[in-house]
C-alpha cells in the first residue's frame, strides 16, 4: 500500500477557491449572454406564445400589423430536413429576424396566413404568415401575392 501526502497552505487553498469561483462566474455570464437574442426585453421576439388565435393576432399587432381575425389559411407543414437553395434564402430572412428554421429541420409545424388590412400604401394583397411549432412562433414573413410580389420580415416598412 502506498500513501501520498501533500502539504498545502491555507493561502493556496484560498487562491484555488477564488480562481474556481471566478471561472464559474465567467461561465455563468457567458451562458446567459449566449441565450440572449439581441432584442430588447419588451421586444415581440421575446413573446412568442402562439397557442391561440388571439395570441397570434396580438403578436402581429405588436409590430403594428392589423389583420383579419380569422386566418385565410391554416395548414400543417413540415420543415424540410435538407434545405434547397430557395429554403436556404428563406431561412436567411428568418435569421435576420432572430429565428432559425434549421433547428426545426424535419419537424412538423403549423402555418397560419392572415390578411393584412393596414399595409402602408393601402395595398390589399399583403399577408402575414406565421410558422408555429409546439405553440411557439418559430418564423414567418410578410408577403404580397400580387404579380412580382415581395417578401420581408415582420417590421412594418415606412411606406408602401
Amino acid at each position: 500500500m502506498m500513501i501520498v501526502s501533500a502539504k498545502i497552505s491555507k493561502r493556496k487553498v484560498l487562491t484555488g477557491i477564488i480562481i474556481a469561483a471566478a471561472v464559474i462566474l465567467l461561465l455563468v455570464t457567458l451562458f446567459n449572454k449566449s441565450e440572449e437574442t439581441g432584442s430588447s426585453p419588451n421586444s415581440p421576439m421575446q413573446s412568442l406564445d402562439a397557442a391561440t388565435n388571439e395570441q397570434r393576432v396580438a403578436w402581429l399587432a405588436s409590430f403594428g400589423w392589423q389583420v383579419r381575425e380569422t386566418p385565410e389559411e391554416t395548414q400543417e407543414v413540415k420543415i424540410p430536413e435538407e434545405f434547397n437553395e430557395v429554403f436556404t434564402r428563406y431561412n436567411q430572412l428568418q435569421q435576420s429576424m432572430g429565428f432559425d428554421l434549421s433547428a426545426y429541420a424535419g419537424k412538423p409545424a403549423k402555418r397560419y396566413v392572415y390578411a393584412i388590412t393596414n399595409y402602408p400604401g393601402g395595398s390589399p394583397d399583403h399577408y402575414a404568415t406565421l410558422l408555429v411549432c409546439k405553440n411557439k412562433i418559430i418564423g414567418g414573413d410578410i408577403s404580397s401575392k400580387a404579380d412580382g410580389g415581395s417578401m420581408h420580415g415582420f417590421t412594418m416598412p415606412a411606406s408602401g
